[in-house]
């Protein structure tokens, strides 16, 4: 019973990590209409960071907060240099534009930090070992999503992001700066992605191309929990993260009692990746708009 509890708090951490990404990315695509396929890599540059800056001021609560100081500027810089070309264009522009960001930011973290990945200390704050950070993990995230739908829901910049996602060319035509207005959005979405990789830098290695798995994994979130909603990202997030995690560690187990134990060993991984794409398929024939559509955000 207790393995069955520390299993589904991993499920609720990885859930929580999954909702950071798949939060910007769905702040991103609701106010600019962008795919962005390059939110993986703020990720990735957010976990360099933080293992970065934390290895100089040999704290990793200061590396944290310039790791996500940084990384919000670095979204920032992206969006005036790259994304602004991309406003306007159909999706597959998008996509093709910001694979592109992908594979510069992978040679980038390769020529700055070398092609090995980074090893993080696994004590992270004084006397807090694993797995008590998975808790860190989750209680963090949940202060970030409650000021996340606080400055949403109940501030002025809030106000004006929900506006230009509905009528974009009305708010600009009140005067409010759309090219400001989109280059916070978009430095806040990359925010939670460093935030998710700064966290998660504790307990993986911190490598090259660790953004695009769980990238993919942000985009099923936002498909469940329906485009453009932030509350829908969040109960899918958590969905995802307890159907892969509570899968990967049982599914091995009942499976034993019919294969063999390599078999089993791995069929069970790939059927708990399975069941996140077939509730994906399910929600998409039966509510094709995602548990919560934007309207209900």
């Amino acid at each position: 019973m207790l393995y069955f509890i520390e299993q589904c708090l991993n499920g609720v951490q990885l859930g929580m990590l999954l909702f950071l990404l798949a939060a910007g990315l769905t702040l991103i695509f609701g106010i600019m209409d962008l795919v962005n396929l390059a939110h993986g890599s703020l990720y990735m540059i957010g976990a360099y960071f933080a293992a970065t800056f934390a290895a100089l001021t040999g704290s990793f609560i200061a590396g944290a907060l310039l790791a996500l100081l940084a990384t919000l500027l670095v979204g920032m810089a992206v969006e005036v240099i790259a994304m602004r070309r991309l406003y306007g264009r159909d999706h597959l522009d998008h996509v093709l534009g910001t694979f592109g960001l992908l594979l510069f930011f992978n040679e980038l973290v390769r020529l700055i930090w070398g092609p090995a990945g980074m090893l993080t200390a696994v004590e992270v704050l004084p006397g807090v070992y694993y797995p008590l950070y998975r808790l860190v993990i989750i209680l963090s995230t949940l202060v970030v999503a409650l000021l996340l739908y606080l400055l949403v829901m109940r501030t002025r910049i809030g106000m004006l992001i929900r506006a230009g996602a509905s009528n974009r060319e009305m708010v600009g035509a009140l005067g409010v700066n759309i090219k400001l207005l989109y280059t916070l959005v978009f430095g806040l979405g990359a925010a939670l992605a460093g935030f998710a990789g700064l966290m998660q830098a504790p307990i993986l290695t911190v490598q090259i191309g660790m953004g695009e798995n769980i990238l993919i994994l942000a985009f099923v979130v936002i498909i469940i929990g329906g485009i453009g909603s932030i509350r829908g990202a969040f109960v899918a997030s958590i969905f995802v993260g307890l159907i892969d995690t509570v899968g990967r560690a049982f599914l091995p187990d009942l499976l034993r009692l019919f294969l063999s134990t390599n078999a089993a060993s791995s069929a069970g991984p790939a059927i708990s990746s399975m069941l996140i794409y077939m509730l994906m398929a399910a929600i998409l024939v039966f509510r094709p708009e995602g548990l919560f559509p934007a309207s209900n955000k």
